[in-house]
């Protein structure tokens, strides 16, 4: 008997699986670095000396909170100083009103006096001189009305001055407490108590605010028709996985409006509430983004795929009689699932669910050999619906 013959009579041992239906989501994945949502430098915009300083470095502060009082003496002097000229302005502000109601008295009367002056000039009863006199008082007096009308002008302005500089005054003393523009975390602190600022000079301190935050992203500009379908649906899942194996869920707020020529990537952008802080700004991490999830699909292990002249192939057992035939498949992608350790292959076309799938020993086969699982249980999962990703476990376990 020819060594062919032999091994088509001998059963062969080998593992399967069943192929399964299943779920499975549509993912794209890539390297992203975590960006705060919002960086703020905060400085003071008053020159003086720093009071105090009532935070710490890396605290998380709150908008509205104060971080630093710059010394606010120098600036309640200018405000004592400001109010004592309001008050003088507007004691010359009223005397000066005062004035012009007494020359408008005054001038009812020297102007009666000169009209009947010239009156009786004409009458040839006051004398000429008697008539100049009488109309120089009337002009002196429409003189003196003239310059207390400009005193109380002058005054007024004064005063509209003086109230000008105490509101700028008083909104430089809200600037002595110097608070946080935005919720987030404090970073170094760049002077102490008892130093002097200048205003609008360097930064007193960084916030940065990472809750929300940020992850940026590139996916190759391929994906970009199929990012932009889906996301027009709904907003897409994101989920960002740290070094350490921590992961978050956020959801994408950000499609770049061009590609990236030098890389051939368009910039994705992703928004995390980040309420227990896994995210930090600069971290690299795993990113995922969810475009669908595809229902009923067949899954195998990707070992059980192999690629042949006529392409890719599997081995698949006849429950009926235990031989195996050559299965030509069409593998869409790979899939691996969370806490899974193998990828698994998405069929498209070749393998139905529940077909038998050899997983171990095809080495030894050939079209029509007899098979002998090694796993018989595999039979029983397959027909019981059990998961690839289940059966995958069993089969390591057997081994």
């Amino acid at each position: 008997m020819n060594p062919m013959a032999a091994m088509m009579m001998e059963a062969a041992p080998v593992r399967a699986v069943a192929a399964v239906s299943q779920d499975v989501p549509l993912d794209v994945s890539a390297v992203g670095s975590v960006e705060a949502l919002n960086t703020v430098d905060v400085k003071s915009r008053i020159a003086g000396e720093v009071l105090r300083v009532d935070f710490q470095e890396g605290q998380f502060v709150q908008k509205g909170e104060r971080l630093f009082q710059i010394d606010p003496e120098p600036t309640l002097r200018q405000l004592a100083e400001i109010q004592a000229d309001i008050t003088k302005d507007m004691a010359l502000e009223q005397q000066a009103k005062a004035n012009v109601v007494k020359d408008e008295a005054q001038i009812k009367q020297t102007q009666a006096s000169a009209d009947r002056a010239v009156a009786l000039a004409k009458d040839g009863i006051f004398s000429k001189e008697q008539t100049e006199q009488t109309v120089a008082t009337n002009e002196t007096a429409l003189a003196s009305l003239k310059a207390d009308q400009a005193a109380v002008e002058s005054a007024s302005a004064s005063l509209k001055a003086d109230r000008a500089r105490l509101a700028q005054t008083q909104l430089q003393l809200q600037y002595t407490d110097i608070t946080a523009p935005i919720s987030g975390r404090a970073g170094a602190i760049s002077v102490k108590a008892g130093n002097l600022v200048k205003d609008n000079d360097a930064a007193l301190v960084t916030i940065l605010q990472i809750s929300p935050i940020e992850v940026s992203f590139g996916v190759p500009q391929q994906l970009l028709p199929e990012v932009q379908r889906y996301n027009a649906q709904g907003p897409l899942l994101v989920s960002a996985t740290t070094v350490d194996g921590k992961a978050v869920t956020g959801r994408l707020k950000f499609i770049d409006s061009s590609v990236d020529s030098t890389t051939g990537a368009i910039k994705l952008k992703a928004e995390f509430e980040n309420a227990d802080h896994v995210l930090w700004p600069g971290q690299f991490v795993s990113v995922q983004a969810r475009l669908s999830l595809q229902k009923n699909m067949v899954v195998v292990p990707n070992s059980t795929v192999e690629t042949g002249p006529q392409g890719k192939y599997v081995w698949v057992m006849n429950r009926s009689n235990s031989t195996v035939t050559m299965r030509p498949v069409d593998v869409l992608r790979l899939y691996k699932a969370p806490k899974q350790p193998m990828e698994e292959a998405v069929i498209g076309n070749g393998l139905q669910p529940g077909d038998m799938v050899i997983t171990e020993g095809q080495m030894r086969l050939m079209p029509g050999a007899k098979v002998r699982l090694l796993n018989p249980q595999a039979t029983q999962l397959g027909e019981n619906g059990g998961s690839a990703g289940n059966q995958s476990s069993s089969k390591q376990g057997d081994s």
